[in-house]
């Protein structure tokens, strides 16, 4: 029976997958070709399974001499201290031996002997010589290894590549997380710049792996209706669509989370509310995928990018470019303009982390901020909020990581208290558009015993130092987020950061206001 995989490679006959080599559409041609090339892309995204798909047709046809290597298992030194060169060796004989390869084609035994930082290149030259057939190298997790190491092995393979005289491997790729152009990051350096020569310039083509389309997702989940009957609704996927952006891990966790763990009977299809229930689920387990992401957090580069992002900031000019290709490499973020987040279950991973501190701080019974009839009653939410900030607000922003954030973390923590279970929280943030705008949805039953939401849009902004007062703006913006809602009201949150402003007591106030729109806005000042 096959099942969504969310651990490891996925196996054809095993787990529902989609055709792994189109996903890599001009490696074919590249290896054909004798070309070196990257495949790249974040943790959890196919290339290992895209990477043996290669290999598998490769070796079927039977044209070349072809081994898959994973430089995970070399990046551990042995008890003999071998380096890397030799681990990697080692690691190439012995699953050229598990290949299926003819004898003659198989690497020399042992490899010849040579200076250290000349072994591998030494020994693939000896066996190219040898071979009958034209090599090809399929090193996956090759950003496994480390500092000079990593640009030892490199500096190797392009020796071998650009001397014409030396018989060497037809064909190299290398698979990580990273572009191996970006050397210094990829080997440990200084991540800061990505400057100077690189010892692997002889790149023919960088691939990146692309998430899943709509489209994709909807073959995939189909393959799961096809074998068992159940249905994933038209709704469901589009919001699983939604929630991941397509990120192939979260796609397939999010059918194993219904599937394997809510248990939905085979006889039910899948529902959108199925599908909310699973994106909870995932965020609050913060499964190993989203804890890895998590992590990455507290690392200052990857803040000089996130923090910017919450607060509707812009990034540095001096880092710019340097921290954002960390961040995109890593999947946190969109690889194109404009730069958010990678998908609604990392933004809320992020915030939740982020603002945990704060959150662990507050304590309420979220009745009280239900009416009769069970629908949220934003004006007693916010009024909690101003009653919480006044007294814990200075003290929970001093000790915020992520200061220039802060007062929107905690804002986000008060009101995940508030909905967390109930509701859902739908957050936009970008750079540069100097707010954040949150969503709140909430479900009722309305007069006709009917399921029903209930709609409340909230945008925060920030009075900096030296800036004019933003409410003028921030009711503009808002008019057009209501308008893009169709809501007939909102709120607008102003923190006043300047250190001339009056004390938090005096400051922190609600009132009712109209936007230049019409809107009825309801204005907190903290």
């Amino acid at each position: 029976m096959k099942s969504f995989n969310t651990t490891g490679p996925c196996r054809p006959g095993k787990h529902f997958m989609l055709p792994p080599i189109p996903r890599i559409p001009e490696a074919k041609e590249l290896v054909d070709e004798g070309k070196y090339f990257v495949v790249r892309g974040p943790r959890q995204s196919g290339k290992t399974t895209s990477l043996q798909a290669l290999a598998a047709e490769l070796s079927v046809e039977g044209e070349h001499a072809v081994v898959y290597v994973s430089c995970e298992s070399a990046s551990t030194k042995a008890a003999e201290d071998a380096s890397a060169e030799v681990r990697i060796l080692s690691e190439i004989a012995a699953t050229a031996r598990l290949s299926g390869l003819p004898d003659n084609c198989l690497p020399p035994e042992p490899w010849p002997e040579a200076p250290g930082g000349t072994r591998l290149l030494r020994g693939l030259s000896t066996w190219a010589a040898e071979c009958p057939r034209p090599i090809v190298l399929l090193f996956d997790e090759i950003d496994a290894l480390q500092g000079d190491e990593l640009i030892s092995v490199l500096r190797q393979l392009r020796q071998g590549h650009n001397t014409w005289s030396l018989p060497f491997p037809h064909c190299v790729a290398l698979c990580g997380m990273r572009d191996v152009r970006d050397y210094k990051a990829a080997s440990g350096g200084d991540p800061s710049r990505l400057v100077g020569p690189s010892p692997f310039n002889i790149l023919a083509k960088s691939m990146r792996l692309a998430d899943f389309t709509f489209e994709q997702v909807a073959e995939l989940y189909g393959q799961h209706t096809d074998a068992t009957g159940q249905e994933f609704t038209p709704h469901a996927i589009q919001r699983a669509f939604h929630a991941s952006q397509g990120q192939p891990w979260l796609v397939n966790a999010l059918a194993r989370e219904i599937i394997r763990e809510m248990r939905v009977p085979a006889a039910q299809p899948i529902t959108d509310e199925h599908m909310n229930v699973a994106v909870e689920r995932l965020i609050v387990t913060r499964a190993t995928h989203l804890d890895s992401l998590a992590a990455k957090l507290r690392e200052e580069r990857i803040q000089r990018v996130i923090e910017p992002l919450i607060t509707g900031g812009v990034l540095a000019s001096d880092v710019y470019d340097d921290d954002l290709a960390y961040a995109r490499d890593l999947g946190l973020i969109t690889q194109s303009n404009p730069i958010q987040v990678a998908n609604p279950i990392y933004q809320e991973v992020v915030l939740r982390v982020l603002a945990q501190r704060a959150e662990a701080a507050i304590r309420i019974d979220r009745a009280a901020f239900l009416t009769p009839d069970g629908r949220l009653d934003m004006r007693a939410v916010l009024a909690g909020f101003v009653e919480f900030w006044r007294r814990n607000g200075e003290i929970l922003e001093s000790g915020e990581t992520y200061h220039e954030a802060a007062c929107h973390l905690i804002f986000m923590a008060w009101l995940h208290r508030v909905v967390n279970g109930g509701g859902v929280i739908d957050r936009e943030y970008a750079l540069g558009r100097s707010r954040m705008d949150v969503c709140v949805q909430w479900p009722y039953v309305d007069v006709d015993g009917k399921r029903a939401w209930q709609w409340e849009a909230v945008e925060l902004k920030v009075h900096h130092p030296r800036q004019p007062d933003p409410v003028a703006d921030g009711l503009t913006q808002l008019d057009g987020y209501l308008d893009h809602l169709d809501l007939k009201q909102g709120t607008l949150v102003v923190f006043d950061r300047r250190p001339t402003a009056p004390p938090l007591l005096q400051r922190t106030a609600i009132e009712q206001v109209i936007s230049p729109a019409g809107h009825a806005v309801t204005l907190v000042r903290a």
